[in-house]
C-alpha cells in the first residue's frame, strides 16, 4: 500500500514522522508491504518549523497514485491550502483513496468539502476557528480521532500517532496494532479523549457587574449547596432573573456553570493533590463520589483515576 505524505513549508518534523513511523514500522515488521512516502508541491527542498531543508521528495504524481494520503499538519492561522491542494485531495478522494487529515491537517481536508455533514476533529485550540470556516462540519470535541472510513482525523499533535494506530487497527487488525505500538513503546489505544487537555479558563469579564460578582464568589463556595434558588439569594435577585441574565452574560445556565466549575476544581486536585477521590468529590461540592464521576467523564471523556494518573505533577 503506497501511502503519500504531504510536506509543505513550515511543518514540523514530528508531524512529519509520526504517519511515517507508524506505517513504516508495519513494512519493517513484515506485517504488509506499506510504502510511506514524502510528496511537495514546492519547487524546491521543503523548509521545516525547525529550520531544516528536506530535500529529495516526491512530486504530487505521488498522491495521484497512493492509496492513503496525509496531510500531517497545517498552518497555525488556518490559512486556505490553495486550489493545488484542493484539488489533489478530491482527486484522490473521488479514485477511492483514504484521506487522513491529521490535527490541523483537517482544514485542508474541510477545504476540499470531504467533511461537509460529517463528524472531525482537530486540534482544540483551533477548533472555534474550524468551526467558522466549516460551519457544515460536525466538530467532535472529546475525541482524539474520527474515522469516517474514507476519511481520517485526529486532534492535537501526539493524538496523530492513535489515528494511525487506530487505520492499523482497521485495516491489518488489533494484533498488528499492537505489535507496531510495542515496537514504538506508546500505548496501543488510549483512554479518553482529547477533552482531558483543554484548558477551560473562567471568563474574564461576563459583561454584568452583578454577574461577574457572583461567579466570583461561587469559585471560594464550590463545596457548598448551591441550587440556582441559593444562587439567587446570594445575588439578590429572582431565580427566574438570574437565569435569564446569566444565560445572557455567560451563554449558559448556572447550573451548568458551577456544574463545570466543580468539574475544573476536580482536574486542579487530582493533578496536585493526594487527596483520596471520596475527599476530592466533597470538596468541590458532589454529592457522592458516583455523581462526580459522571459529570467528570462527561466532560474529560475520561474518569477522575486515568486523568490522574496522566496529569499527576509530583
Amino acid at each position: 500500500m503506497r501511502v503519500a505524505i504531504y510536506a509543505f513549508d513550515g511543518v514540523s518534523m514530528f508531524h512529519l514522522a509520526s504517519p511515517q513511523m507508524v506505517f513504516g514500522t508495519v513494512s519493517r515488521l513484515g506485517l504488509a508491504d506499506w510504502r510511506p512516502l514524502l510528496f511537495t508541491d514546492a519547487s524546491g527542498p521543503v523548509r521545516t518549523l525547525e529550520g531544516y531543508d528536506l530535500g529529495g521528495l516526491s512530486d504530487p504524481n505521488c498522491a495521484a497514485e497512493a492509496d492513503v494520503v496525509v496531510i500531517p499538519s497545517w498552518y497555525d492561522d488556518g490559512r486556505p491550502s490553495g486550489a493545488g491542494v484542493v484539488k489533489m485531495l478530491r482527486q484522490a478522494h473521488a479514485r477511492g483513496a483514504t484521506i487522513l487529515g491529521l490535527c490541523l491537517g483537517a482544514f485542508p481536508v474541510a477545504e476540499a468539502g470531504l467533511l461537509d455533514g460529517r463528524r472531525a476533529v482537530t486540534h482544540w485550540r483551533a477548533m472555534s476557528e474550524f468551526t467558522r470556516l466549516h460551519p457544515t462540519v460536525i466538530v467532535d470535541e472529546a475525541a482524539l480521532y474520527v474515522d469516517n472510513g474514507d476519511v481520517l482525523t485526529s486532534a492535537g499533535t501526539a493524538s496523530a500517532i492513535d489515528a494511525c494506530l487506530h487505520f492499523v487497527r482497521s485495516r491489518l487488525g488489533a494484533q498488528a496494532a499492537n505489535s507496531v505500538a510495542r515496537t514504538m513503546v506508546v500505548a496501543p489505544h488510549r483512554e479518553g479523549g482529547q477533552a482531558q487537555y483543554i484548558e477551560r479558563p473562567l471568563p474574564s469579564d461576563p459583561g454584568d457587574d452583578t454577574v461577574a460578582r457572583l461567579m466570583e464568589w461561587v469559585t471560594a463556595h464550590l463545596d457548598e449547596e448551591l441550587s440556582v434558588q441559593r444562587l439567587a439569594e446570594v445575588a439578590h435577585m429572582s431565580a427566574r432573573t438570574l437565569i435569564r441574565r446569566f444565560r445572557t452574560a455567560t451563554g449558559t445556565t448556572p447550573a451548568a456553570w458551577v456544574r463545570s466549575r466543580r468539574v475544573d476544581a476536580v482536574r486542579d486536585l487530582l493533578e496536585v493533590s493526594s487527596l483520596p477521590i471520596e475527599r476530592v468529590a466533597e470538596e468541590c461540592g458532589f454529592g457522592s463520589v458516583v455523581t462526580m464521576r459522571q459529570a467528570f467523564n462527561q466532560v474529560t471523556g475520561t474518569s477522575p483515576s486515568v486523568y490522574r494518573r496522566n496529569f499527576r505533577t509530583d
